[in-house]
């Protein structure tokens, strides 16, 4: 089959897999043409390469004898390096890594991070060592290859030089599935237990989509269980019992709830062709987990599509000027030899650094107040929420003086919410 075809190889997998289907999985995994055949002993593995050249022969298929290794216990696999103890990278694609030039435009960001995302599963918490290199893919942004990029590729590096060892997957050892979930990313571990203690088959983290950022604890925590099964199908799905890990106790008794929305509703249907049993531990205990859900550097990208264009950037810039609590700071950042501070400025806007992290400061403008906490509470993706809520989302990103006044003022005049929402109090005595 010529492979220049835009077609060929999905067709040609398609017919291969057809080839193997009662073998896949039990003793073969097929790629294209390459062909894995293993076995736990070598009479077995005898018969196996038996019946896996038969199956060949039939299908009037022919392989080349000398791109052929037989009765091997270490080799190559589609950039892997399979031993019985596990696998691992191969060491010359992280040395291509690891020489890999500082990406100087978007082409060479997108990549370094294709070869580097073949191997994430190796990394525990990738997304967040790769997320400022992400950033740097978004359309709406220019190209700016920063100290922040530059950690990030320089950590990827890194990371990829002392990568764990992964076990490889057996679909009779004992299974586990931990999973957690914080307010703006999901993570998960799958492991498995050879008879001594547990040990990491794959990592998997993803930060939280836009429509879920605003739904409560629970339904995130049973959201990052379902993006777990979907990525590990191929290796839970009518296998014997496994054990789901939460910290989140009522999702134990998930089966039970009297009611349900629709989206639960069709997670449960998912959820249900699985075979497992869930189990609670205390949030200190999962670890693992709880450290591939923590996505700083994420965590404003989901909460807000608040976006600051070059009008909006003269008024702040016009009233940090005007405004007394903001005015002499602003001029000391922007003086030729600053006084030390946790107050500097970055493209014209005054930042405040707090608690690990940078705030932006919002002058005292009602026009600007007002817009802010519009796009934190009316928009379509915050879903009208409530204060405490909303303070939590705000304080991620801005601070001002009478934050939490101005959005409990804020919250409790919003027409939408007084006449949508059910009262928290006793109803009012009627007047005789």
């Amino acid at each position: 089959m010529p492979f220049g075809l835009t077609n060929a190889p999905t067709t040609f997998q398609a017919a291969i897999t057809n080839e193997f289907r009662a073998m896949l999985d039990r003793f073969v995994l097929v790629y294209l043409d390459d062909i894995l055949v293993y076995s736990r002993t070598l009479e077995d593995h005898l018969g196996h390469l038996r019946r896996v050249l038969e199956t060949l022969r039939r299908a009037k298929y022919k392989a080349n004898r000398d791109k052929c290794e037989f009765v091997r216990q270490e080799l190559e696999y589609l950039g892997h390096f399979v031993t019985p103890e596990g696998i691992s990278p191969l060491s010359d694609k992280i040395q291509a890594v690891q020489e890999w030039l500082e990406p100087r435009n978007v082409t060479d960001v997108r990549s370094f991070l294709g070869l580097t995302g073949y191997y994430q599963h190796f990394i525990k918490g990738y997304s967040k060592i790769a997320a400022h290199l992400n950033k740097l893919q978004w359309e709406d942004r220019p190209f700016d290859f920063g100290e922040e990029a530059r950690g990030s590729f320089l950590a990827l590096k890194a990371a990829l030089l002392f990568v764990e060892v992964l076990r490889i997957y057996d679909p009779l050892a004992p299974t586990r599935v931990t999973t957690d979930a914080s307010g703006y990313s999901i993570g998960a571990v799958l492991e498995q237990h050879d008879g001594v203690d547990w040990h990491a088959v794959e990592y998997f983290s993803k930060k939280v989509p836009l429509v879920h950022s605003i739904d409560d604890a629970r339904k995130k925590e049973l959201l990052a269980f379902v993006h777990a099964l979907k990525r590990w199908r191929h290796f839970l799905l009518g296998r014997s019992q496994f054990r789901w890990v939460t910290d989140n106790n009522p999702l134990v008794f998930y089966k039970t709830q009297d009611t349900v929305n629709s989206t639960i509703a069709r997670w449960m249907a998912f959820i249900d062709q699985f075979d497992f049993f869930p189990d609670h531990i205390p949030e200190k205990s999962n670890r693992f987990a709880d450290a591939l859900s923590r996505r700083p550097d994420h965590c404003t990208a989901v909460y807000s599509t608040f976006e600051i264009d070059d009008d909006l950037r003269n008024s702040f810039i016009r009233s940090y000027q005007a405004d007394p609590e903001f005015r002499d700071k602003y001029a000391n950042c922007s003086s030729p030899n600053p006084a030390p501070s946790h107050y500097r400025i970055q493209e014209g806007y005054l930042l405040v650094h707090t608690r690990g992290k940078d705030l932006l400061c919002v002058p005292s403008d009602p026009h600007l107040h007002t817009r802010l906490l519009g796009e934190f509470h009316d928009a379509p993706a915050t879903g009208h929420c409530g204060v405490n809520h909303m303070i939590g989302r705000l304080c991620q990103r801005f601070w001002w003086p009478g934050l939490l006044g101005d959005v409990s003022h804020y919250c409790e005049s919003c027409e939408v919410c007084r006449r949508c929402k059910s009262r928290n109090h006793r109803p009012y005595c009627q007047s005789r």
